[in-house]
């Protein structure tokens, strides 16, 4: 089995990077995860990270924001940019030659964007049309409403903030957003592709390596909310979210956590697509996933069905899910490994996907899995061992939410 090369390098101001040479692929990308994310956003100025997100595209360096864009345009540079709570994220991805270009044009970025005022309510109006959008689409809406209910703030806290809080934000608050939260210690540069990793660190450090500390600043907590809520929505819909504990990425059995979740939701096998959707007719659309953060995991699931069909749905849905305890079958695990080996190959032969796990693995694990230790340990999942997971960190205490005309009735038995 070949070992995959990956390296990693401390620069002096904390800034770390990874690196994962690709032979059999032309391209290269990077993912540059900045500890800036809307967990620093003020509590009552919710949507500066990712206001300050859109601003910081338009202009940097020596070029306005038209040549910026044209720089990375003529490069054939593929890129994103992402808000979320722990980080801002830049991602870009082209042909490997063209790579310490365009990352010289992300230091550019992220160290001396313009962040011009004339251009601020541009920015801030893609935001509010994004929050809008949400308003309109209550299947939306009611997972971003659920994880405020199911982790404390700033955790749960949408990143995007709300209509009245991003209609408070001005460009010096942004400004200040980013002169005191984008910094070198804490962030993440992956970078994964047909690269000569002696190169990319020296890259790296010619580009990064002046950049000052600055202190880490201190996110403002507060405690989740209810267990149970209901937000009243005239509609002849009811949209139901229902959340419950698991255990982190960075815990031993987290896999396990995976494959549960996997029999649950994932494809038209799926227990909840049989039971809920297949079997009964009850919804248009079900499923579960797992989402974690650093020293918490969550397990969310989703129904959209008709109101009059709403209390049954999420009856069902509950015994469904309580019901993994009594056991699963070898088919049901066979078809969960078999979509994550198609995963991880769909990984191998996609360089910004790759460089994004790397990034999010070193913030989750303080290291990087490689490709074969994650085959590993998805082709080491047992029936026994999922169920095991299972029993020992059983779904209950389940947090609920529903979108629609009348608030429904959550009764479960536990075992």
């Amino acid at each position: 089995m070949q070992l995959q090369e990956i390296q990693t390098h401390t620069l002096a101001n904390g800034l770390t990077l990874i690196v994962e040479p690709m032979r059999a692929v032309q391209s290269a990308a990077f993912s540059l995860l900045l500890p800036a994310g809307s967990n620093y956003d003020p509590p009552d100025r919710l949507g500066s990270a990712s206001v300050l997100c859109e601003l910081i595209m338009r202009g940097a360096g020596e070029r306005n924001s038209r040549d910026l864009t044209e720089a990375l345009e003529q490069l054939g540079v593929q890129h994103r940019e992402h808000t979320g709570n722990s980080f801002l994220t830049f991602s870009a991805a082209s042909v490997a030659e063209t790579l310490p270009e365009s990352l010289r044009i992300f230091g550019d970025i992220v160290r001396r964007p313009h962040l011009p005022e004339d251009q601020f309510e541009a920015a801030r109006a893609g935001i509010v049309q994004s929050l809008r959008s949400v308003e309109d689409e209550p299947r939306q809406k009611v997972m971003i409403e659920l994880r405020r209910r199911c982790f404390d703030a700033p955790w749960g806290l949408p990143s995007d903030g709300t209509l009245e809080t991003v209609a408070q934000l001005t460009p010096d608050l942004c400004r200040h957003h980013f002169e005191s939260c984008v910094r070198p210690n804490g962030s993440i540069l992956a970078v994964a592709g047909n690269v000569d990793p002696a190169e990319v660190i020296r890259l790296t450090e010619d580009v990064f390596g002046d950049w000052p500390v600055l202190a880490d600043p201190v996110p403002a907590t507060a405690p989740r909310g209810p267990h149970r809520d209901h937000l009243s929505h005239d509609s002849e819909q009811t949209h139901i979210g229902v959340a419950w504990d698991s255990v982190p990425y960075s815990h031993e059995a987290y896999y396990d956590a995976w494959a549960a979740v996997g029999v649950l939701s994932g494809g038209m096998s799926s227990r909840l697509f049989t039971e809920v959707r297949e079997k009964r007719g009850l919804c248009y659309s079900v499923y579960a996933s797992h989402t974690s953060i650093p020293d918490e995991g969550r397990v969310l699931a989703y129904a959209g069905t008709t109101s009059a069909r709403a209390q049954e749905t999420l009856d069902v849905m509950l015994a469904e899910i309580v019901r993994l305890q009594e056991g699963i079958s070898q088919a049901e695990l066979d078809r969960s490994r078999a979509r994550a080996r198609s995963a991880l190959v769909m990984q191998q032969e996609s360089t910004m996907r790759r460089a994004s796990a790397m990034a999010g693995e070193w913030h989750h694990l303080g290291r990087v899995t490689t490709l074969d230790e994650i085959r590993s340990r998805i082709d080491a999942l047992t029936v026994d061992s999922v169920l095991q997971h299972i029993r020992q960190f059983p779904p209950r205490d389940f947090t609920v939410l529903t979108i629609g005309p009348q608030p429904l009735e959550v009764s479960v038995e536990v075992p």
